[in-house]
């Protein structure tokens, strides 16, 4: 048996073992196995991202689903890729054109800088796949894909001509969220709507014809006024009427614009009239609809303002903008006030800046499968976990809305549409064709007309969405051709594990492809992992400094220390305080791991296995113990409280078989040691390490491997990953009556024990092993483990006295095995003694006085929340008992 090393060293171990495991094909998904199959997709990371600590929890959980699934005996898929992040990409091959060679895209035209983009993604590409070997994920790496490989791309291309054939997708000229930064069309997805300090402007418009009145208008954009086409009130309103039918002058450029009526105009906000600019607002563009206004677009793309803004507004910023319109207004003294305003302001996800709606031509899908995909989570065919997410689903689905599906990009598929040269320009300004009646003049298809020379392909992009939504069964099987073996062999895939924050963005797009093009569902359990926050509620972020590179967390602590120590925090539907001392902790955890198993090795080889007749009370405990963490653990996974999972193997772990068995069997070990009862014990430490070793292979796969393999548990070559779990106890054959009984006595002594520590410590003679006991028992079973029990009390014996009568002032505890004496002759100086605890029962006085004040004000206690004050009787109450217990002990040194 090769020895364990003194000290564990998790670097090497790691990437020892996942070479190994690379090596042997144990990650490989068997489309042939005739096993049941169990399947995972990741959710693809942008293709030049870099591991964070999202990354971490949310494949660790695949992780650990993927590992359990394959101990279970099933045929595993996880299937890794990455996504070619339309925006993000091309914005950072952007920058650097900028930063480097002082160009932009269209300096170097749409094919050169493609190139560009390719040889990025080729150089900084796949860093975090190799990131996430690092942290240890099991994914079937030879099935990596990319959403612009050529065989995804193709899907693409087929998904988005069937449904242009069916007349789902169509091309019109609608108000979209634009993006000033990034240049292109958003979805409503797209937008984060952010809470901003703004300011609400008062200004007045003259009305026509009769001098010197005027409407008042609050508006929180004054530089869009030079769009305005009209102003509208509510025809309910009575301050208004008589103005109906008038026009108003608009200041700049100066022109007469109608007074209208429309019942959307809320009379409650601002003055009650809206200046209407249909180019540049969701609702005004809504109103000019319905009076036909002209429209009147002020701002180019990149939010800068345009020459139909005026001559000295022109090239400005819009914000910039914003402040010259509001000196301008007050210099005609049309502007009347300025006030603070909160309001709620959409910002583009990506580019993180201000949104523009705005009139412009963009291709749109009308979502397939609405009612299968409703129905599947609202019928429970779908579980979502935590339960609330599915409510937050239904409520979109119920009013989902038609989606953006192009972008003014050029990195990502671009649109399979070709228009005749002759008459590509008329067909790109007008509204999409019918897809029956596009005639000879539109090519709408996979492959490339055979006579390109003669077309102009669609210049957008499609939002990069429109690939993910395919993601769980275009990446196992081509577009074309009979279904390949693993989307048979693994489609629907098991389960999903993702982030809230994509719940409309790609899990119920996914559910709507999965019924549209596979005719069922794409999962059957979705997981939604937790926010990851700092100690101080903060999301983690960069700029903030609170965001630890996972890859540093893994060179101090180990892949597996960060693995378990971010799980053992990770509630189900709760966010996450982040803190790197729970990292320590699951380094702490492998050492402990580490020290056990080389401890077992020092013992040398078991001669027997265990037989159910040569056990300890101990060791029928642990083994007891380890059935109940098995049948707690099912109940865990079953609920996906991964937190918990974690939590009941650290417990049995450290606290039952570190502390508690594995202390009690030191005996066996001693030179005058019953080698019958050596030999049974090791067998029992051999089956629970073994066990263990199996439970906690999914969430520390590599010291799990490194120790099964360091104490030859499996057989020669045989990975622990792939062992599967035996469904009989590690102990066959033992009597539940039996162990029961065995457990009740050794709950007892473990009692007594606890008790026998606090009598120590109370003298302060934790560490003194010179520590007699006398046990007037109350039990007729405990002779035998008498010097089991003064090895855990750290004591020097225990003396069995029936009847005992103990001098006044002996220390003495009620236990379940009867009730214990502590002399203390010779044991410490009486007088130091009773000074140490006067002076501890004086800070405990007062501090029992300082709080019984506070509750008697009644002040305090009329105005402090409900939990405050409680906190409070529970500190009065524990002072209380403290004083009490402290006089016993004064009182009992009396009598020495």
């Amino acid at each position: 048996m090769p020895e364990i090393s003194t000290a564990y060293q998790p670097g090497e171990v790691e990437e020892k073992w996942y070479a190994r495991w690379v090596e042997s094909g144990c990650f490989h998904g068997d489309e042939a196995s005739e096993k049941d199959a169990f399947s995972i997709v990741i959710p693809p990371p942008n293709v030049t991202g870099i591991l964070h600590l999202g990354h971490v929890l949310n494949n660790t959980i695949q992780d650990v689903l993927a590992r359990r699934a394959r101990m279970q005996g099933k045929a595993v898929l996880w299937l890794p890729g990455t996504d070619h992040a339309g925006i993000a990409t091309q914005t950072k091959v952007e920058q650097k054109l900028r930063k480097e060679e002082g160009k932009t895209r269209r300096d170097l035209g749409r094919e050169a800088f493609l190139k560009e983009v390719w040889t990025w993604k080729e150089k900084h590409g796949g860093i975090i796949i190799q990131q996430l070997k690092r942290l240890g994920c099991s994914c079937d790496w030879d099935r990596e894909r990319f959403t612009m490989d050529e065989d995804y791309s193709r899907w693409i291309s087929h998904i988005f001509v069937e449904l242009f054939r069916e007349g789902l997708i169509y091309r019109g000229k609608r108000m979209v969220n634009w993006c000033p930064a990034s240049l292109t069309a958003l979805s409503d997805e797209e937008v984060i709507m952010k809470p901003q300090k703004s300011k609400l402007y008062y200004m007045r418009y003259e009305i026509e014809g009769v001098k010197g009145k005027y409407v008042e208008i609050a508006t929180t954009r004054p530089e869009t006024l030079m769009g305005d086409t009209a102003v509208a009130v509510n025809p309910n309103d009575p301050r208004y009427a008589k103005y109906l039918g008038k026009n108003v002058w608009r200041p700049f450029p100066r022109a007469k614009i109608p007074i209208i009526a429309d019942e959307h105009i809320d009379p409650e906000f601002g003055t009650g009239v809206l200046k209407v600019t249909p180019a540049h607002d969701k609702a005004d563009f809504d109103i000019g609809q319905r009076h036909g206004l002209e429209i009147i677009d002020v701002l180019h793309p990149d939010g800068t303002l345009n020459d139909l803004a005026g001559e000295e507004f022109s090239g400005l910023d819009r914000f910039v903008a914003r402040e010259k319109a509001a000196e301008k207004l007050e210099e005609m003294g049309l502007l009347v006030k300025v006030e603070d305003y909160e309001n709620s302001v959409g910002f583009s996800e990506r580019a993180d800046v201000p949104i523009e709606p705005r009139l412009s031509m963009q291709w749109f899908l009308r979502y397939p499968a609405v009612k299968e995909a409703t129905d599947a989570v609202a019928n429970g065919e779908i579980r979502f976990r935590p339960e609330r997410w599915s409510k937050t689903y239904l409520h979109w689905m119920e009013n989902i809305q038609d989606w953006c599906i192009s972008r003014q990009l050029w990195w990502g598929h671009r649109i399979p549409v070709w228009y005749r040269k002759e008459k590509a320009e008329a067909l790109q300004a007008a509204e999409s064709p019918e897809a029956e009646g596009a005639g000879q003049d539109l090519h709408v298809s996979i492959d490339p007309p055979e006579d390109p020379e003669n077309w102009v392909q669609d210049g957008d992009v499609l939002d990069t969405w429109f690939s993910s939504w395919l993601w769980p069964f275009a990446t196992m099987t081509p577009p074309e051709g009979e279904a390949s073996a693993t989307l048979k062999k693994f489609y629907p895939t098991s389960d999903l594990v993702t982030g809230p924050d994509i719940i409309f963005f790609w899990v119920a797009r996914m559910i709507m492809a999965g019924y549209r093009f596979q005719g069922e569902l794409p999962f059957r359990n979705v997981f939604f992992t937790s926010i990851i926050r700092d100690k101080q509620g903060r999301k983690l972020a960069k700029q903030l400094g609170n965001s630890p590179d996972p890859l540093d967390l893994m060179a101090d602590y180990g892949a597996d220390g960060l693995r378990f120590g971010m799980m053992r925090i990770a509630p189900i539907g709760q966010d996450i305080r982040f803190d790197v001392k729970q990292i320590e902790e699951g380094r702490n955890f492998a050492n402990k791991l580490w020290n056990a198993a080389r401890y077992r090795q020092m013992q040398g080889e078991a001669s027997a296995t265990a037989e159910p007749g040569s056990l300890s009370l101990y060791a029928l405990d642990i083994l007891g113990k380890l059935s109940a963490l098995e049948e707690n653990l099912e109940r865990a996974y079953g609920d996906y409280r991964f937190n918990e999972v974690a939590q009941l193997l650290y417990e049995f772990f450290w606290s039952q078989y570190c502390d508690w068995f594995l202390e009690s069997a030191k005996r066996d070990f001693g030179a005058d040691a019953d080698p019958a009862a050596r030999a049974a014990t090791l067998a029992t430490m051999d089956a629970v390490l073994k066990r263990f070793l199996m439970l906690l292979h999914p969430y520390m796969p590599h010291i799990s491997e490194e120790l099964w393999a360091q104490l030859e548990f499996g057989a020669e070559g045989q990975f622990l990953m792939q062992t599967p779990i035996p469904a009989d106890p590690p102990v066959p054959g033992l009597d539940p009556a039996g162990m029961s009984a065995a457990a009740e006595k050794v709950a007892a002594i473990y009692e007594a024990v606890r008790k026998t520590r606090n009598l120590k410590a109370e003298y302060g003679l934790a560490a003194n092993k010179n520590v007699t006991f006398i046990l007037d028992p109350s039990v007729d079973w405990f002779a035998p483990e008498a010097g089991v029990f003064a090895q855990l009390a750290g004591a020097e014996k225990v003396e069995l006295s029936p009847g005992y009568e103990a001098e006044k002032g002996v220390p003495a505890a009620l236990t379940d095995v009867g009730r214990l004496y502590m002399p203390l002759e010779g044991l410490i100086d009486v007088e130091a003694e009773r000074q140490r605890l006067s002076k501890e029962l004086e800070k405990a006085q007062s501090e029992l006085t300082k709080v019984a004040k506070k509750l008697q004000n009644e002040n305090f206690v009329t105005r402090a929340p409900d939990e405050i004050i409680a906190e409070h009787r529970d500190r009065q109450k524990s002072w209380k008992s403290r004083v009490e217990e402290l006089g016993r002990m004064i009182e009992n040194l009396a009598g020495m």
